[in-house]
C-alpha cells in the first residue's frame, strides 16, 4: 500500500528582509517531486500582513501541483489587517480534508495585531464534529502557534492562551498528531495520545540557535505514521515515528534540541 503522503510547510515570511528565495524555490521543486496527497502551509506567509507580500506569496503557492492545499493565517498574517487579503487570495480561514482514512482539520489561532494564539471554546465543538463524524486512521489539527513550549524559543510569550482547553478538546476528539510552526523550532514530542510536531522556517534565515530552514514531510498508513524534516537542497531525517494504533512510538533524539549549546 502506497503511505498517504504530506508535506507540511510554515514560515515563509515574504517580503521579510529574512527571504530567502532560494530555500522557498527549491522546497516547492521538492514538494512537487514527492507528489504528496495533501500540501498544508501552516501560516506567516508574510512579514507584515501586507498585500504586496500576500501576492508573492500567492505567487508561489500557485506553483505547487497539489490538488489539495490547506492554507492558514499565523500571527504576521493578522498584521495590518492583514486576513482581508488572506481571504481573497486564499479563502476561508479554517479548512478541512478527509480523504482515504486521514482527517485533517485547520483553524486561524490568530488574533489581529497581536503575537499570542486563542482557538477559542466556540469552536471546540465544531472541531469534535469535524473528526468525529468521520471514520479515520489518522486525524490530524493543524494551527499556527504552539500548544505546548517549545524547547530552546527562548522566553514563552506565545503559547495557545487556551491551550488546555484545546488538548482536551482534541483528546477528546480522537486526534493523533498536531501540526504547527511559528517559533521557527522544529520540535517533536508524545503528550499522553497526541504527537505534537513543529515546522521550522521553510524559507528564511531567522533561526534560533543551531536549526536551519527546514519543512517536513509525512508518510502515514494504517500501521505506521511517520514524520521526516527535510532539508531544502539538502537529505531528510526521519524525527518520529509511531503506531495509530497503539501509540507506540520512536524518537530521533540527536535531530531534537539543536537550539542549544554544544
Amino acid at each position: 500500500m502506497t503511505p498517504f503522503t504530506i508535506a507540511h510547510l510554515s514560515d515563509l515570511h515574504c517580503g521579510s528582509p529574512y527571504f530567502v528565495p532560494s530555500l522557498l524555490d527549491r522546497a516547492l521543486v521538492e514538494v512537487n517531486e514527492l507528489d504528496p496527497d495533501v500540501v498544508i502551509v501552516s501560516g506567516d506567509l508574510t512579514g507584515e500582513g501586507l498585500r504586496g507580500e500576500f501576492q508573492q506569496a500567492a505567487e508561489y503557492l500557485s506553483q505547487i501541483a497539489c490538488d489539495r492545499m490547506i492554507v492558514i493565517p499565523g500571527n504576521h498574517d493578522s498584521r495590518n489587517v492583514g486576513y482581508v487579503h488572506f481571504e481573497e487570495l486564499f479563502g476561508e480561514r479554517r479548512s478541512e480534508v478527509h480523504l482515504d482514512g486521514v482527517s485533517i482539520v485547520a483553524v486561524d489561532s490568530t488574533e489581529p495585531d497581536l503575537d499570542h494564539g486563542v482557538i477559542g471554546r466556540g469552536r471546540y465543538a465544531w472541531i469534535e464534529e469535524q473528526f468525529l463524524e468521520r471514520e479515520a486512521f489518522l486525524r490530524i489539527f493543524v494551527l499556527h502557534h504552539h500548544l505546548l513550549p517549545v524547547p530552546g524559543t527562548g522566553r514563552e510569550r506565545n503559547v495557545v492562551h487556551d491551550a488546555g482547553d484545546t488538548l482536551e478538546c482534541l483528546q477528546r476528539a480522537g486526534v493523533h498528531l498536531v501540526l504547527s510552526g511559528h517559533k521557527h523550532v522544529p520540535y517533536a514530542w508524545r503528550l499522553e495520545n497526541l504527537f505534537v510536531v513543529n515546522a521550522g522556517t521553510v524559507s528564511t534565515t531567522r533561526l534560533r540557535g543551531k536549526t536551519k530552514p527546514c519543512y517536513n514531510l509525512i508518510e502515514a498508513s494504517p500501521e505506521r505514521v511517520t514524520v521526516f524534516r527535510k532539508y531544502p537542497f539538502h537529505s531528510q531525517d526521519a524525527i518520529i515515528s509511531f503506531d495509530p494504533r497503539t501509540y507506540e512510538y520512536e524518537k530521533d533524539q540527536s535531530l531534537l534540541g539543536e537550539t542549544a549549546h554544544g
